[in-house]
């Protein structure tokens, strides 16, 4: 028992040092992000362009796709049900506010932490391993100015607008199976899914998405500067980080949506 409890011990010891380490990590990057380019420190646009490019512009085929499937799920599922009482035409409503409050911004948050967030792992750990973070402190350059705050500023910019896009291309899914397999009529699904949206569903989604986005990149980059062991360490970190940011997404996403639900 006392080994088992040592172990306990250990690991709770552990994960508090890493949520310390996290927090550290996040106040440095916001610090350089938004505090330093107003002391002469400035931030590296071009990177952050290249950055964006790789996790918005690529994502877009896999966003589209994911979006416009599970719109089609939803409005099939609600139909389903909604048919019983005689009132499948709300089937339009029901898949518009669980897209933009909910399926949008967690799916494709979820596709960008398999995607982006071992991307990040397993490219920074391996610079971390072949000593060329070290050579760029030699060189008095901060690794989280030079490496991180660019993909951190990539993150927040790109995963609302993918977000945006989901949103949109969901619907397009739900309207066109709506409209040719259930048979709603289109005037009658557009009308019912501009009543049901309201302003505050969308932004509850974007505000998700910029703390998705943040769990992401955070997640992401922290985990390969903590590599260790070389190639395999690599590999080992960036699973990690691949697991530790989807049940940070879905915490995350549960007490948001809590607070939303109780405040907004």
């Amino acid at each position: 028992m006392s080994i088992a409890a040592a172990r306990s011990d250990s690991r709770i010891i552990l994960g508090l040092r890493h949520i310390t380490s996290i927090s550290f990590f996040f106040t440095e990057t916001m610090k350089w992000a938004l505090v330093k380019p107003f002391q002469g420190k400035p931030l590296r646009l071009r990177a952050a362009i290249a950055q964006m490019e790789e996790v918005g512009v690529k994502s877009i085929p896999i966003v589209v796709l994911v979006s416009f499937v599970i719109g089609i799920i939803l409005v099939l599922q609600t139909a389903y049900q909604l048919e019983k009482f005689g009132a499948i035409h709300y089937s339009a409503s029901l898949a518009g506010v669980a897209l933009t409050r909910e399926m949008a911004p967690l799916l494709t948050a979820i596709v960008l932490a398999g995607r982006v967030s071992a991307a990040f792992t397993a490219e920074l750990g391996t610079m971390l391993v072949t000593e060329e973070v070290m050579a760029l402190e030699v060189m008095a350059i901060s690794p989280i100015a030079y490496l991180v705050v660019p993909r951190f500023i990539a993150m927040i910019v790109m995963l609302p607008c993918l977000t945006v896009l989901a949103d949109a291309i969901g619907i397009v899914g739900g309207y066109t199976v709506g409209t040719l397999a259930i048979g709603i009529r289109s005037a009658l699904y557009i009308q019912n899914t501009i009543n049901a949206l309201m302003l505050k569903d969308i932004m509850s989604g974007l505000v998700k998405s910029l703390v998705f986005a943040v769990i992401i990149a955070m997640v992401g980059c922290y985990m390969a500067f903590v590599v260790k062991g070389g190639a395999e360490g690599v590999g080992k970190s960036t699973m990690v980080s691949v697991v530790t940011s989807l049940i940070s997404i879905i915490l995350a996403d549960c007490l948001f949506t809590t607070i939303f639900y109780l405040f907004l």
